[in-house]
C-alpha cells in the first residue's frame, strides 16, 4: 500500500483554506488518522501548521517556504506536514496555541508546531521567513536542525514533549478549587477593571496598537452603569464606540467591519472581515443606540446588516465565514486591502463634480499623502457641520452631497477585483449572527428576524440531526463535517432563543431546549464541575480544552453558561441551572481574579447573582406598541417568555416542547379576563401584579432592578 502522506492531498479537502495550499509542492496533509499513523510508521515528527484563509501571514509564509521546492523537499523527506484550517479544528488549535503563549509569550497565526508521532508538541512559534531576519530564526534552518536534532538528540526533545504536554493539560483541563459564585459586586469591579485599561485618548483598551474591538466588555460598561449610574462606565463604552465606528476598522464605504486595527488611533485595519466580528459588534451598537438614543449608531447596524445580506448569505440562508484581506491591484499582484482605499486622484474619477469629491476627499480623510501605503483608509475625517462652514454651504446640502458621492464610490468599488470568500458555513458563528439579527429586529425592523429566521432554518436543515440530536460544524457545498464544539452549540442555543424573543414563535425556544440537552449530555462534566470545549463523544486529543477566557469570539464556557441559565426559567426539571451554578462555582477564583479577561463569564455571574429580568407576554400576538416600547428601552439580562393567553394554549406549548410540568415564568399568568395583552414583571421571585399597559410594566421593571 502506497503511503498517502507521499503526495498533497489537500485538494480532497473542503475548506478553502485547505484548498488554497493544494498546489503548494509540499505533501500536505489534513489532520486525520491517516496522517498520524504515517508519522508513527515513519518514526517522523509532525509539522503542524494552522491558520485560516484571511490571515495576512498565512498567506506571507506560504509565498516565501511552502511554494519553495527546496523548503517544500526538506518538510517532505525529514517530517509529515499536516495543516488545519483553526475556524474549521478550532479544539487542535486551542490545544497548540496554549503552549504557544506559554513558552513564547504571544501567539497568532500561522501557528506552527513541531510534534513527536503521538502529537506532542517540542517546538513551537507562529511566522517564521524563509531566512532568519530581524531577530525571527529562518525556516529553512529551523527544519534542518530540528531534523537532526530528532536523529542525534531525540531523548531530550521527547522529554520536552512530555513536559509541554503537561503543561497543556494544565492550561486548558484542571479546575481549580470550587468556591461560591461570584457576587453582584463582581460587575462593578470588572467594569472598573476595564475602564483602568481603557485607552481614553483614542478609544479602546489599551496604550498602544493593535487594537481589537472587545464587544463583551462594552457589554459589561454599559450594564454597570445601568446598575450604578456610573458616568465613566458609559464614557469609555462610547468612547470605544465611536473610535470603532470613527476610524478604519469600520467600511464606511460599504458596511461592516473590518478584524482589527494595527495602530493605537483605529485609523488603519487588518482588512480581512469575518463574520463573527460582524455579528458581535452590532450588539454592542444597539445597546448603545437604546441608551444614547445615537441613530448613527442604528444606521451603522443597518449598515453592517445589508452588507452580510449582501456579500455574505448563502441563496439558502446561512451566512459565509470570512471575506480576505487581500484581492488584486492593476498589475495582478495580490495586496492587502487594495479593494478599500483610494486616492484623491480615484475619487474624482468616480464621484461627479469637484465640490463633491472635494467634500468627500475631506470627510473620510483621503489625502495625497495617504495613510497605508501612499493610498488612504477612508475614517471620518472632518464633521458635517465644519464642511459646511468651510464650503459655505447649508448642512443639509453637505449631508446629500455626501450621500451621493457616497454610493458612486461604492458603485465604482464594486468594478475593482474583489477580495476571496471563505464560504463555509460555521454553526457557531452563524448562531453569534442570527442572537444580533434576532434583537436588530426587535430594536430596528421586522426584517432583520426574517433573516434571523432564514439562517436558522439553513443551519437546522443542514447541521442538525434530529435523530441523533447532534450538530454537525461546517457546511461548505452541501458537505457537512466536523462534529459540532461547545461554541457551537451555546451560540446557536442563544441565538435561537434570541429568535423566540423576538418572534413569539415556540419552534425556536424548542430548538434552544434541544440544544441545551446536547450541551449536558456531551460537554458537561460532573466530576470537575465544568463544560468541556470538545463534545464527549468527539476525537481524542492530547488535552481536552476549556474556553474561559474571551477570544475573537466570545467564550464558549461564559455563552453557555448564561444561556443555560436563561433556559432553566423554562426547563427547571432539567439540570441547566446546576449546571450553570457548577461552573461559576468551579471558576469562581479564576474569574473574580481578572473579570477583564473572562468578561463573557462575569456576564453570566452576574445574571446568577441578580436574576434575570423576566418580562411573560401572554397574547395572541406581540402588541406592536409593546415592541416599539421595548425597541427604545435598554434592559440587561431580559427575558421576553411569549406564552400563549389561555391555559389550553400554554398546554399544547408545554406538550410541544416536552416540558413535564409548567414552568413558573408562565404558570399562573394568563390574560386578563377581557383577553387584553397582559404583562407580568418578575426577577428574584418578586413579581408585579398583571398589567395591560407597557408603561406600568416597565415601571415595575425599574422597580424590580438590582441595586
Amino acid at each position: 500500500m502506497s503511503d498517502p502522506t507521499r503526495h498533497n492531498r489537500l485538494d480532497e479537502e473542503e475548506s478553502p483554506y485547505l484548498r488554497q495550499h493544494a498546489g503548494n509542492p509540499v505533501h500536505w496533509q489534513p489532520w486525520d488518522e491517516d496522517a498520524l499513523e504515517a508519522a508513527r510508521e515513519r518514526d517522523v515528527p509532525i509539522f503542524l501548521s494552522i491558520g485560516y484563509s484571511a490571515c495576512h501571514w498565512c498567506h506571507v509564509m506560504e509565498e516565501e517556504s511552502f511554494e519553495d521546492e527546496d523548503v517544500a523537499e526538506l518538510l517532505n523527506e525529514n517530517f509529515v506536514p499536516i495543516k488545519v484550517d483553526r475556524e474549521e479544528r478550532p479544539d487542535i488549535d486551542a490545544i497548540y496555541m496554549s503552549i504557544c503563549q506559554q513558552v513564547t509569550g504571544g501567539g497568532g497565526w500561522p501557528l506552527s508546531a513541531w510534534l513527536t508521532p503521538e502529537g506532542k508538541p517540542f517546538y513551537v512559534g507562529t511566522y517564521f521567513p524563509k531566512q532568519s531576519r530581524q531577530g525571527r530564526p529562518g525556516f529553512t534552518d529551523l527544519l534542518e536542525n530540528i531534523s537532526n536534532s530528532w536523529q542525534t538528540d531525540r531523548k531530550e526533545m521527547e522529554n520536552r514533549a512530555e513536559q509541554w504536554t503537561n503543561a497543556i493539560e494544565g492550561e486548558l483541563e484542571s479546575t481549580p478549587e470550587a468556591g461560591d459564585a461570584p457576587d453582584a459586586e463582581l460587575l462593578r469591579n470588572a467594569a472598573s477593571q476595564i475602564v483602568r485599561s481603557a485607552d481614553r485618548d483614542f478609544g479602546g483598551f489599551g496604550q498602544q496598537g493593535p487594537k481589537f474591538p472587545q464587544p463583551a466588555r462594552i457589554d459589561v460598561l454599559f450594564r454597570a452603569f445601568d446598575r450604578t449610574g456610573a458616568n465613566q462606565f458609559a464614557d469609555v463604552a462610547i468612547e470605544t464606540l465611536d473610535a470603532m465606528a470613527n476610524g478604519g476598522l469600520y467600511d464606511h464605504v460599504g458596511g461592516g467591519f473590518h478584524r482589527y486595527a494595527t495602530d493605537r488611533k483605529w485609523t488603519v485595519p487588518h482588512f480581512e472581515k469575518m463574520l463573527y466580528d460582524n455579528a458581535e459588534l452590532p450588539r454592542a451598537y444597539l445597546a448603545g443606540y437604546q441608551l444614547t438614543g445615537n441613530e448613527r449608531y442604528a444606521n451603522l447596524v443597518r449598515e453592517t446588516f445589508a452588507f452580510l445580506d449582501r456579500e455574505m448569505r448563502h441563496p439558502e440562508g446561512g451566512f459565509y465565514s470570512t471575506l480576505d484581506a487581500r484581492s488584486e491591484d492593476e498589475e495582478g499582484e495580490s495586496e492587502e486591502g487594495t479593494f478599500y482605499v483610494w486616492t484623491p486622484e480615484e475619487i474624482h474619477d468616480v464621484v461627479e463634480g469637484e465640490t463633491a469629491a472635494d467634500l468627500f476627499c475631506d470627510r473620510y480623510g483621503v489625502t495625497k499623502s495617504g495613510n497605508f501605503e501612499g493610498k488612504s483608509v477612508l475614517t471620518l475625517n472632518g464633521s458635517v457641520p465644519n464642511l459646511a462652514e468651510e464650503y459655505n454651504l447649508h448642512e443639509s446640502e453637505v449631508r446629500e452631497l455626501l450621500d451621493d458621492a457616497r454610493r458612486q464610490v461604492f458603485e465604482a468599488r464594486e468594478g475593482r477585483e474583489r477580495p476571496a470568500r471563505d464560504e463555509k458555513i460555521l454553526a457557531g458563528w452563524n448562531g453569534l449572527l442570527i442572537s444580533t439579527l434576532a434583537e436588530g429586529g426587535l430594536v430596528l425592523n421586522d426584517e432583520y428576524t426574517n433573516l434571523a429566521e432564514s439562517a436558522l432554518d439553513f443551519v437546522r436543515e443542514n447541521l442538525w440531526d434530529e435523530d441523533e440530536r447532534t450538530l454537525s460544524r461546517r457546511f461548505k457545498d452541501k458537505d457537512v463535517a466536523i462534529d459540532g464544539y461547545l461554541e457551537d452549540y451555546a451560540f446557536l442555543a442563544r441565538g435561537a432563543f434570541d429568535l423566540f424573543q423576538a418572534t413569539a414563535n415556540p419552534d425556536h425556544l424548542g430548538f434552544a431546549l434541544d440544544l441545551a440537552r446536547a450541551i449536558e449530555r456531551e460537554f458537561w462534566d460532573d466530576e470537575h464541575g465544568t463544560l468541556y470545549f470538545t463534545p464527549e463523544s468527539g476525537e481524542r486529543l492530547v488535552a481536552r480544552p476549556q474556553e474561559l477566557a474571551d477570544q475573537s469570539t466570545p467564550s464558549s464556557l461564559g455563552v453557555a453558561t448564561d444561556t443555560l441559565l436563561v433556559l432553566s426559567e423554562f426547563a427547571p426539571h432539567d439540570r441547566f441551572g446546576d449546571i450553570a451554578e457548577s461552573v461559576l462555582e468551579t471558576h469562581s477564583k479564576t474569574i473574580e481574579s481578572n473579570p477583564f479577561q473572562y468578561a463573557t463569564l462575569a456576564l453570566a455571574a452576574d445574571r446568577h447573582a441578580t436574576g434575570s429580568l423576566e418580562l411573560t407576554i401572554s397574547a395572541d400576538e406581540f402588541p406592536g406598541e409593546w415592541r416599539e416600547r421595548l425597541a427604545d428601552t435598554y434592559l440587561p439580562m431580559r427575558i421576553l417568555a411569549h406564552r400563549p393567553p389561555t391555559e389550553d394554549g400554554l398546554a399544547a406549548w408545554c406538550e410541544k416542547l416536552n416540558l413535564d410540568e409548567v414552568p413558573p415564568i408562565w404558570a399562573n399568568r394568563e390574560a386578563d379576563a377581557e383577553g387584553e395583552p397582559t404583562l407580568y414583571v418578575c426577577r428574584s421571585f418578586t413579581c408585579s401584579p398583571p398589567v395591560t399597559d407597557i408603561d406600568a410594566g416597565l415601571e415595575w421593571a425599574d422597580d424590580l432592578a438590582p441595586e
